[in-house]
C-alpha cells in the first residue's frame, strides 16, 4: 500500500477530505441548534419577566448597540412609558428597573443576530465548497427560510403589544416559538443524517411513522405551552389531576365560535396543554414498549426508552410548575426540557428512518 510508505492515493485523499467536510458541516449544524436552544430559553425568561416590550423599535443593524449615555437611557425609558404596559403594569418603575428588563430583551435580540452570523457565514463557505448539495442542501435551505422568517414574526409579535394591549398577542407568541422550534428541528434532522452509517436494523416502517408522529405531537404541545404562557393560564387552576374539581372544567370551549377558545380562553388553553401532555407520555411509553418487544437492547429500543423517560420527567416537571404556581425557575426548566424533548424526538425519528433504510 502506498500509504505505508508515506504516500496517499488521490482518491483516498479525496475521501478523507470529504469525511472531514461532512463532520465540519455536522458540527456546525449542531452548534447553531445549540445556540437556538439558548435563545429560546432567553426568550422564555424575557417573557416571564415581562421584558419583551422594553425595546419599542426594530432596528436590525443599529439596534445591536444599547443606550450608552444617561440621556440615551432616559430616551429609551420615555419611549417605553408611551405604551400601555407601562401604565398598567409598571407605573412605579425606576430607570434602574427599566434597565433590567431592557437587558433581557436586548440580550434576546443580540443572540438572534449572533445566530444569524453563525449560520449564514459558514453556510456560504460550505456552499462554495460544494458541501451543501442534494437532500442536505434542501434541508439547509428550509432552515435558512425559517431563520429568515423568525425576526420578522418576532417584530410582528412585539408590535402587537405596543398599542392596544399590555402584552404581546399569545397567538403570535406561539408562532414565534414554533418557528424557532422548527428551525431547531430542521438543523438536528440534517445533522443526524450526516452521522456514520448505521447499517440495516430490520426496523419496520411503522416505527419511523410513529417516531415522526410523536415529534409532530410534541411540536403541537410546544405551541400549546406558548399559548398557556401568553394567556398566563398557568396561574389559574393550580391543582392536579383535576381542574376546579373536574376533569372537564366549567367553561371549556365556551367562546363563540368555539375554536377561538383554543387561542383565547385561559381554561381551554390549560386543558388542551394537559391533555396533549398525557398523549405525549402515552405515545412515548407505547413506542418504547413496542421497540423493546421488537428489538430489545438495540439502538432503537435504547433511544425510545430515553425518549419515554424524558417525556415522563417533563410531565412531572410540568405538574410541579403548575402546583407551585409557575415560579420563574421551574417554568424556564419546563420550557428547556420541552425543547430538549422535541430535539431528542426529532433525532430519534431521523435515526430510525436511516436504520430502516439501511444507511
Amino acid at each position: 500500500m502506498l500509504d505505508q510508505v508515506g504516500l496517499v492515493l488521490p482518491g483516498e485523499r479525496a475521501v478523507g477530505q470529504s469525511a472531514r467536510s461532512t463532520q465540519a458541516v455536522r458540527l456546525w449544524l449542531f452548534a447553531v441548534a445549540a445556540l437556538i436552544f439558548v435563545m429560546v430559553i432567553v426568550g422564555g425568561a424575557t417573557r416571564l419577566t415581562e421584558s419583551g416590550l422594553s425595546i419599542t423599535e426594530w432596528k436590525p443593524v443599529t439596534g445591536v448597540i444599547p443606550p450608552l449615555s444617561e440621556g440615551g437611557w432616559r430616551a429609551a425609558f420615555d419611549s417605553y412609558k408611551q405604551i400601555p404596559q407601562y401604565a398598567a403594569l409598571n407605573p412605579d418603575m425606576t430607570l434602574d428597573g427599566f434597565k433590567a428588563i431592557y437587558a433581557w430583551e436586548w440580550g434576546h435580540r443580540l443572540l438572534a443576530r449572533l445566530i444569524g452570523v453563525a449560520f449564514i457565514l459558514p453556510a456560504l463557505w460550505f456552499w462554495r465548497r460544494g458541501a451543501l448539495t442534494g437532500a442536505l442542501g434542501r434541508q439547509v435551505l428550509v432552515a435558512t427560510g425559517l431563520l429568515g422568517l423568525e425576526p420578522i414574526v418576532g417584530w410582528w409579535m412585539v408590535s402587537s403589544g405596543l398599542a392596544d394591549r399590555v402584552e404581546v398577542a399569545q397567538d403570535r407568541l406561539a408562532l414565534h416559538l414554533l418557528i424557532a422550534a422548527a428551525t431547531f428541528a430542521a438543523l438536528i434532522y440534517a445533522a443526524v443524517g450526516l452521522g456514520p452509517p448505521r447499517g440495516e436494523q430490520r426496523i419496520g416502517a411503522g416505527f419511523v411513522a410513529s417516531a415522526a408522529a410523536l415529534s409532530a405531537l410534541i411540536f403541537v404541545q410546544l405551541g400549546l405551552g406558548a399559548l398557556v404562557a401568553g394567556l398566563r393560564a398557568g396561574l389559574t387552576d393550580n391543582t392536579w389531576p383535576l381542574m376546579s374539581g373536574k376533569f372537564l372544567p366549567e367553561g371549556l370551549f365556551g367562546l363563540t365560535p368555539w375554536p377561538a377558545s383554543i387561542v383565547d380562553d385561559v381554561t381551554t388553553a390549560q386543558f388542551d396543554h394537559r391533555l396533549v401532555a398525557y398523549l405525549v407520555v402515552l405515545s412515548a411509553l407505547a413506542q418504547a414498549y413496542a421497540a423493546w418487544r421488537r428489538a430489545p437492547g438495540s439502538p432503537l429500543a435504547r433511544r425510545a426508552a430515553a425518549l419515554a423517560a424524558l417525556a415522563l420527567l417533563q410531565a412531572g416537571l410540568g405538574i410541579a410548575t403548575l402546583l407551585l404556581v409557575a415560579p420563574i425557575g421551574l417554568a424556564l426548566a419546563h420550557q428547556a426540557l420541552a425543547l430538549a424533548l422535541f430535539g431528542v424526538a426529532v433525532a430519534h425519528w431521523r435515526a430510525t428512518g436511516l436504520e430502516q433504510a439501511g444507511r
